[in-house]
């Protein structure tokens, strides 16, 4: 199906996404003596960092989460807290599985049948997610279910038809180095285009529900550095597409975006091998003191909140 004919059948939310994800007239193309010397900055800090972790006999997963956490406030990071599902953590991960359902189904199946599908498929795992979603009252799956058919739905409204020519994969992995005493990973949530030779065609996009928050394009750029580290070849381009609103932050990538997420992914992990060293955390109220488990006790974090209630009024 020719483009003309594409665009005829799709709503003007599809019309903007298809429009973001089409391929420039020029290729992307990075410089590959430039890049791989990116990588050779990053690899010889980076070793100096493991270097440090192999003495203390540890290791460490660096993801985006955890680097929003540790940059944070470090007294959060620190903490550990229970995670326990629920119908409110899990809806992300069963809307998740059904979309990287739909990427690989054939024909158009109905949002509600791949979220039942995904909530089948996640409830055989020997896991603590697989233990919830095969225990949980039926009043609970029928709210999991609604609120992640929401989101499929919300996600074929806002995208056009994933063509197989658009080499769409949900939920994909990404880790480098393969092994050691300190890695970095990920997995995102939408990719389409692959590398070919040193021509960057990949997109990276983040799927979002409710508004944007700062942190979420360094995370993009992270998910752009790891794919840098992995191939050799940078993305061409890294989007958060907030669902509920239909719309997409895009943002082109490039050297000064990968130098961004470098000294950003390097100060995190300097961080956290400076706390496994016996450093103090640090305090630093910021917007997740409306959810930590420890602000009750943290008047820093109370005052913080009361002066941002009183900005807001």
């Amino acid at each position: 199906m020719d483009n003309e004919q594409t665009s005829s059948r799709l709503n003007p939310t599809q019309e903007r996404t298809l429009g973001l994800l089409r391929r420039p007239s020029e290729p992307v193309v990075f410089d590959r003596d430039q890049i791989s010397s990116f990588i050779s900055d990053f690899s010889d800090a980076f070793d100096h960092l493991t270097a440090r972790v192999t003495a203390l006999e540890t290791t460490l997963f660096i993801s985006k989460g955890m680097l929003t956490s540790v940059l944070g406030c470090e007294e959060h990071f620190q903490y550990k807290e229970e995670f326990r599902w629920s119908v409110p953590t899990a809806i992300g991960t069963v809307a998740h599985r059904a979309v990287e359902l739909l990427t690989g189904w054939r024909g158009a199946p109905y949002p509600a049948t791949l979220v039942d599908e995904s909530i089948a498929r996640l409830g055989e795992r020997p896991n603590s997610l697989g233990d919830f979603l095969s225990t949980m009252a039926e009043g609970d799956r029928a709210d999991l279910r609604n609120a992640a058919t929401d989101r499929v739905v919300k996600f074929t409204e806002s995208f056009p038809p994933l063509q197989q020519s658009f080499i769409p994969v949900a939920e994909s992995s990404i880790r480098w180095p393969e092994t050691g005493p300190i890695v970095l990973g990920g997995k995102s949530d939408l990719t389409l285009g692959r590398a070919e030779h040193s021509e960057s065609r990949k997109v990276i996009i983040d799927l979002k529900t409710g508004g944007a928050w700062p942190n979420h394009m360094d995370e993009l750029r992270f998910y752009a550095l790891l794919e840098t580290l992995r191939t050799g070849v940078p993305p061409r381009l890294i989007a958060g597409f907030y669902l509920d609103v239909g719309r997409a932050v895009p943002e082109e990538v490039t050297v000064e975006t990968l130098g961004s997420a470098m000294r950003r992914t390097l100060d995190g992990i300097g961080r956290a091998v400076e706390l496994l060293e016996g450093r103090v955390a640090v305090r630093r109220p910021q917007s997740s003191c409306r959810w930590c488990p420890l602000a009750s006790d943290c008047d820093d974090g109370t005052t913080w909140l009361e002066e941002q209630s009183v900005d807001r009024d």
